[in-house]
């Protein structure tokens, strides 16, 4: 098993950035991937991005140049560094783990709100 707690959310104005983090406990040496989703209101849950523990990252087309994925292995640390935000940004943002053997991420955070006004 693993436990997955995000921090970092809230409000920020158009512009504006923030950091999320992700901290994962557990069986955290079964980790393979990382990442970060995203749930707009009456929308479904989007990819945002992904990093490896060999540092590997991926990004969605939406977010790419703004957002920056990181990880921290000796804290079992995910971040995502968020800049020039923008209010379609507006949305629950899930982490995510995958572990060695599985084909999907199989474990999942409780979601921390970003809001973005204009």
């Amino acid at each position: 098993q693993v436990q997955l707690v995000e921090s970092g959310g809230g409000l920020v104005l158009a512009g504006g950035s923030l950091r999320l983090s992700c901290a994962a406990s557990g069986r955290t040496f079964s980790i393979y991937s990382m990442a970060w989703f995203r749930q707009a209101p009456g929308k479904e849950r989007d990819f945002v991005a992904s990093i490896t523990r060999s540092d590997s990252t991926n990004y969605a087309d939406s977010v790419k140049g703004r957002f920056t994925i990181s990880r921290d292995n000796a804290k079992d640390t995910v971040y995502l560094q968020m800049n020039s935000l923008k209010p379609e940004d507006t949305a629950v943002y899930y982490c995510a783990v995958f572990t060695f053997g599985n084909r999907d991420y199989n474990y999942w955070g409780q979601g921390t709100q970003v809001t973005v006004s204009s």
